[in-house]
């Protein structure tokens, strides 16, 4: 079946830009030598977790247990979760992923620490944990190098708990001299530094240069449109390295300058920055406009016509976003449909 024959709007995925992004960035970190982190917030599907692993990737990470949980269901056996866990229901559904595979999460503070630690107490598991610091992201993580040693000897005292290392997002060169102070800190006071993990797509070379064990970059399997404006690495950033589109059908044409097709907010993702897309079929069309379930394409400047029920295939701006809000995701290769899955990610945020 070719792609515009599936009922619109949905998600297609070239396999073979899928293919290739995933064994570029797998061959990008091996020549850099640094371990790749494959992340699965991107695409939450196991399948593609697999194509990472088997190209390459330590394992997976993860930001959310309802994603954890659906990887280790699919066999998949070294999960990082970066994010806090709290909370009594959480906590046991963590111990009980323990149980199913090998589970490495990150904290920040000692009262997260001591609620994971009285869990997998009481259900008899061992979890691995990294201290994460902040370094420039604003988000979780302790202050300075010597919060993270404080905390890093709390957790060594805890039972149920067996500290790895350090974690941090995003890797930056700034941060150098925090990391330097951290490490030296964990080596004189005998704290394992089995791990220390950077992350962002981009910044590999990065986390290599700071003495990373392995870096975690997600991003790269699905690229988007801001990877078409570009990052200013010097790489090909043209469409061909942005798998994932949305088939849409033209549903009006109200003026010689508009078009309307069937795929807005609850498409895309609610205002995404401008233009909302790049549209394969006619560069000359602009995605500037949409609403809850209308997109708007300034057809201005295209010296095509366009007519009720055409189709559009669209990158999105963002494609993580795009993925959370449908239900099935196609899988092609030139422009037939190959495969179809059911998004089981979709909405995992708990």
């Amino acid at each position: 079946m070719h792609i515009y024959e599936i009922d619109t709007p949905a998600i297609v995925i070239d396999v073979d830009v899928l293919e290739k992004n995933i064994k570029d960035m797998a061959n990008h970190c091996q020549n850099l030598g640094i371990d790749l982190r494959g992340h699965t917030k991107s695409h939450k599907n196991p399948e593609i977790a697999k194509m990472q692993i088997e190209a390459g990737s330590k394992g997976v990470v993860c930001q959310k247990l309802g994603d954890a949980e659906n990887m280790a269901q699919a066999g998949i056996e070294d999960i990082l979760l970066t994010y806090n866990i709290v909370g009594k229901y959480k906590l046991r559904r963590l111990c009980k992923l323990a149980r199913l595979t090998s589970i490495t999460v990150t904290v920040d503070s000692l009262a997260v620490a001591q609620g994971i630690s009285d869990q997998a107490s009481e259900d008899g598991v061992i979890i691995g944990v990294l201290i994460e610091i902040d370094t420039g992201g604003n988000r979780t993580g302790v202050q300075s190098p010597t919060a993270a040693e404080n905390l890093a000897k709390q957790v060594s005292n805890l039972p149920g708990l067996r500290l790895k290392g350090l974690m941090t997002y995003p890797s930056l060169i700034s941060a150098k001299p925090v990391i330097d102070e951290a490490v030296e800190r964990f080596i004189n006071s005998g704290l394992s530094l089995e791990i220390i993990s950077g992350g962002g797509t981009g910044a590999e070379s990065v986390s290599k240069a700071l003495g990373f064990t392995e870096h975690r970059s997600g991003s790269y399997v699905y690229e988007g449109l801001s990877r078409i404006n570009g990052r200013g690495d010097g790489t090909d950033l043209s469409p061909q390295r942005c798998p994932l589109r949305v088939v849409t059908t033209v549903v009006s044409v109200p003026t010689r300058s508009r078009v309307i097709v069937d795929a807005g907010m609850k498409t895309f993702r609610m205002f995404p920055d401008m233009p909302y897309g790049y549209i394969i079929e006619d560069t000359n069309l602009r995605f500037d406009g949409m609403s809850v379930e209308h997109g708007q394409i300034n057809s201005k400047n295209s010296e095509n016509s366009y007519q009720v029920g055409d189709k559009l295939t669209i990158i999105p701006t963002y494609q993580e976003g795009v993925t959370n809000l449908h239900d099935k995701i196609f899988w092609m290769r030139n422009d037939h449909v190959e495969r179809v899955f059911k998004n089981i990610g979709r909405g995992k945020v708990q």
